[in-house]
């Protein structure tokens, strides 16, 4: 190796043809066809030519000599047939050095251009053969079909970056039209990006191509979907990430109609196992907007007190374990109800009509009959089959109304209150926190109220449920039936027993409270002060009832029940749509207020400290019930503290809100 020796190497996938004009040890400096000076390693070179140029020439005719030798090489490089050669040497599976590899391709007398050539012409052309140490090993049929698949896919993605970056270049100038002018996985890969970024299968495709057009945040993909009219501004982005179906498919539908015929659905009122209760004044208290009505109440008075009924729509007698309707439902898990949306459990035609308790419609039911003595305390109960008839269909407003009259809904609002103190007396823990309604009108504006959780009928209502889930939970377990129970280990600590209006006290007593369990077995529910807890009383809206409504038809000689490890399973095969279901509440609810709160920046608002930290403070809005933190800012407060705070910033799709006293 000397100086004026004419070398090669790789650089950013090209061979480089250059002249050694200085040697250090085992570092050159080179001068390349480029008319570039390089430093580099004598490990790198490829081939180190047996020929050189006359050093003496000036630099301009160095290059020039250094680029027509390139050139004469890159010529004779393509007179070699790359695909032949493997084709004669594949079998043998031997490794041909590259002396022998130019024997293959060129005819004596051989110089280093010829040697220079296969070098070139097997570093372009790598599916047959692999290259290393002027070594070249042929590739199997197999390593080369999967070199096939692995160039055509690269191929593929260049295309794809190429014409994302076109599109969304156009997109940002207005000169092109929305989505039409785009190939559908571009924008595929742009969606999935956004939603599930750095997780997304194509994250590397998506960031070169946004890369490549000048764009630095994936937040910006959201106004482009947006602009070319795929995503619209209040896009609900979480049921695309959770993957929560929407809507039902034509088998689902067309079982749920087959249910429907009227003529289906005549047998159970001549069910000799059911007890007609259709005489009994049933009503429903719901609020304004319901469509599908769960559950009923009725009250009779006797001589020596009252019967007590709550009544819940029997949905296990049309829709049978395991069929059509069944699965669809076990994989929803649950009904979600959204500001902006509702996605139902079961098909409309189901749960807004057969399967729900409508006035004026006879209907099976499971009834829970509690028999109360003229203090409202209870004597004993039983849990029947049964047809029932509603008889009204109340809002809660209406209830209230007729709270305090000569009306049932007086007798019941006491019967209530007198549940709720013998909960109370057995360690029950009452959260009275207001809770925040946020709904869409037909407008698209967004209405915000809040509910007091003692308004008398919703308290009724509640009330009424615990009673039915916490008798039904003991029916369950009397029976030694599995059931799925709900249960709740005492707080931490009891900051107040009975009622507490106080909202900070609220605030601080929830935090106390230790998560609420799932299992098979029944055991003490701490924050509803019952022994025994599993929700049966909305079999239409969560799958979970459904299930305990199955086990007590199985008491009652309907169908046979699930085994305890049926319910383990259930239980883990429901827990992530449950789950994301309730994310999905949460999310949607939070991104509607502060869609509301971008109209309010610069307003007052009364908020109050439930906690201090380090940096910042955690405040209470109490006109929205939203917890936040506000920076300390040398400001010195204390829990408990009330303030006046100020909207400095709200970003409803991003999650922010900016806050200042």
């Amino acid at each position: 190796m000397n100086i004026g020796d004419i070398v090669e190497y790789i650089d950013q996938q090209k061979i480089i043809t250059a002249v050694i004009t200085q040697i250090k040890h085992q570092r050159l400096r080179l001068l390349t066809e480029n008319n570039r000076e390089v430093n580099l390693s004598a490990s790198r070179l490829l081939d180190i030519s047996r020929e050189g140029l006359d050093m003496s020439g000036t630099r301009d005719f160095l290059v020039k000599s250094l680029k027509k030798k390139a050139q004469e090489r890159e010529t004779l490089a393509l007179t070699i047939d790359v695909k032949e050669l493997w084709e004669l040497l594949y079998e043998d599976e031997e490794a041909v050095d590259l002396a022998t590899m130019t024997v293959f391709c060129f005819d004596p007398p051989l110089t280093p251009d010829h040697e220079s050539a296969v070098t070139r012409a097997f570093f372009k052309d790598k599916l047959y053969f692999k290259f290393g140490k002027n070594i070249f090993t042929p590739h199997t049929v197999k390593q080369i079909e999967t070199t096939r698949k692995q160039i055509k896919a690269a191929q593929e993605r260049e295309r794809l970056i190429k014409e994302g970056e076109t599109w969304i270049k156009g997109m940002l100038t207005d000169s092109v039209n929305g989505s039409e002018s785009c190939d559908s996985e571009i924008i595929n890969i742009l969606k999935w990006y956004y939603i599930l970024e750095k997780e997304s299968k194509s994250a590397a495709t998506a960031r070169e191509m946004l890369s490549r057009a000048g764009i630095e945040s994936p937040n910006q993909i959201f106004s482009l979907l947006v602009k070319a009219d795929i995503w619209h501004e209040d896009q609900n982005i979480d049921l695309i990430r959770m993957d929560i179906p929407l809507d039902f498919s034509g088998e689902v539908l067309k079982k749920a109609d087959e249910i429907s015929d009227a003529k289906n659905f005549e047998g159970f009122k001549n069910d000799p196992l059911r007890r007609d209760l259709t005489d009994v004044p049933c009503i429903t208290i719901d609020g304004q907007s319901t469509l599908d009505y769960d559950d009923a109440i009725s009250l009779v008075k006797q001589e020596d007190g009252y019967i007590l009924g709550i009544h819940i729509i029997d949905v296990a007698e049309l829709i049978k374990d395991n069929d059509l309707l069944d699965r669809d439902a076990r994989e929803r898990g649950t009904s979600i109800y959204m500001p902006d949306d509702k996605i139902p459990m079961l098909p409309p035609k189901l749960s807004e009509d057969m399967c729900s308790l409508k006035e004026g419609e006879t209907r099976p039911s499971i009834s829970t009959l509690v028999r109360l003595n003229r203090f409202f305390e209870i004597i004993d109960y039983e849990i029947v089959a049964s047809v029932i008839k509603v008889h009204k269909q109340m809002t809660y407003s209406e209830a209230n109304m007729l709270n305090g009259e000569d009306d049932p809904i007086t007798t019941l609002h006491k019967a209530a209150t007198v549940l709720r103190e013998k909960r109370l007396k057995n360690g029950a823990v009452s959260i009275t926190l207001p809770e925040v309604n946020i709904w869409l009108d037909d407008n698209g504006e967004i209405g915000i109220s809040r509910i007091d959780r003692e308004n008398p009928s919703r308290m009724l209502v509640s009330e009424m449920m615990i009673l039915a889930n916490s008798l039904m939970a003991e029916f369950l377990s009397t029976n030694n039936v599995p059931g799925i129970f709900r249960s709740q280990p005492d707080p931490k600590k009891r900051l107040f027993s009975g009622i507490e209006h106080d909202i900070f006290l609220n605030c601080l007593q929830r935090k106390q409270l230790n998560r609420a369990m799932i299992g098979t077995k029944p055991e003490n529910h701490a924050g509803l002060g019952v022994s025994a807890y599993a929700t049966a009383t909305s079999p239409i809206r969560r799958y979970y009832d459904l299930i305990n409504q199955r086990q007590i038809r199985s008491i009652l000689g309907y169908e046979k029940g699930y085994s305890k490890d049926d319910l383990d399973t259930m239980i883990m095969v429901l827990d992530l749509p449950v789950g994301n279901a309730g994310r999905m509440q949460f999310q949607r609810k939070r991104y509607w207020l502060f869609k509301h709160l971008e109209t309010r920046k610069g307003a007052y608002l009364e908020a109050m400290v439930l906690d201090s930290h380090r940096d910042f403070y955690s405040v209470m809005i109490k006109e929205y019930m939203l917890e936040w933190r506000i920076p300390s800012s040398g400001i010195r407060l204390e829990p408990g503290d009330h303030l006046r705070i100020t909207i400095q910033h709200a970003d409803a799709r991003r999650n922010q809100l900016s806050l200042f006293v």
